[in-house]
């Protein structure tokens, strides 16, 4: 289990917080967002911060729930941009 180590003073919103933990772990679930930091809406989220720039993929796990029922969720995933990747959005 991950031990969260942030308070409130490095985070203002829910949406800092959603990439604090990107770039931190590097993946997030909904289940830990919404445990984590209180972020019921992840996927929208994601949706704005994708269209700010971010490289973050998703992808679709296939999880048991509490029933035996298999369900699937979504895992976002955060890859930090290389070298030419920063260039290209500072300069166009």
């Amino acid at each position: 289990m991950k031990k969260i180590d942030i308070t409130k003073d490095q985070v203002k919103t829910q949406r800092e917080a959603i990439m604090w933990h990107l770039k931190t772990y590097g993946k997030i679930t909904s289940w830990e967002a919404i445990k984590e930091y209180g972020a019921t809406r992840l996927s929208d989220i994601i949706f704005r911060l994708k269209n700010e720039g971010y490289n973050i993929k998703t992808n679709l796990v296939k999880k048991e729930n509490r029933f035996g029922n298999i369900t699937t969720i979504a895992k976002y995933e955060y890859s930090m941009p290389t070298y030419y990747e920063q260039q290209q959005i500072i300069w166009g």
